[in-house]
């Protein structure tokens, strides 16, 4: 056995995948859920390491899904339904492809004052994004999120289904419980303001003045 081999494989031995895909999310029936598992299989797993941890979210939203995507897919305005964020500034030269990086401040309150992001996917057509913390004065290392949006008819209207995810890893003094519930706390808000904004935008408005 080569050197470093051994702890190599160790490492690995300590990984374990995540399985979102066997519990129903709070939000979503089981047949809704049953339709999007293997959304979830594909794109929310993720290989959980010592001291992570994850989480899988659910919004559902009376709007089309190219009304919500089109809210989604802008990396360089997340401040248009994600609540706690004062500004969001990009490069002058900026092009919203895999890679760009966003530099996000952190209203006051919170464990965090910066955040520089990178976008790590972007799938038009499949209507999945995400992006990995990879800079700035926070608690959240190694976070790493994707959303995916789901056109799902329901009772003879467009509705959408969104799916948000993340992997995180737990602070030094937090347990996986305190991680969670900060996390996703975070992500609920988030999606519930995605849904108000684009829930009026399909309506015919704007979404600017909507609140939760």
């Amino acid at each position: 056995m080569e050197k470093g081999e051994g702890s190599s494989m160790a490492e690995h031995e300590e990984t374990h995948k995540t399985t979102h895909h066997l519990a129903v999310p709070p939000g979503l029936t089981q047949y809704e859920f049953d339709e999007l598992k293997r959304f979830v299989i594909e794109f929310h797993t993720y290989r959980l390491g010592p001291g992570q941890c994850s989480s899988l979210m659910a919004q559902r939203i009376d709007a089309p899904p190219h009304t919500v995507w089109s809210v989604v897919r802008c990396f360089d305005k997340p401040h248009t339904y994600k609540h706690f964020i004062k500004s969001c500034t990009v490069k002058d030269n900026f092009r919203m492809v895999v890679g760009c990086t966003r530099d996000v401040n952190v209203i006051s309150g919170l464990p965090a004052a910066t955040s520089t992001e990178r976008l790590d996917i972007l799938d038009d057509e499949r209507h999945v994004t995400g992006f990995s913390i990879i800079g700035g004065e926070h608690r959240l290392q190694n976070y790493r999120s994707v959303t995916t949006v789901h056109g799902f008819d329901g009772d003879g209207k467009a509705r959408t289904l969104v799916l948000e995810s993340y992997i995180v890893d737990m602070p030094e003094g937090n347990t996986e419980e305190d991680t969670r519930v900060f996390a996703d706390t975070v992500v609920r808000l988030n999606l519930q303001k995605l849904a108000s904004v684009t829930e009026a935008m399909a309506r015919g408005g704007d979404g600017k003045s909507e609140t939760i």
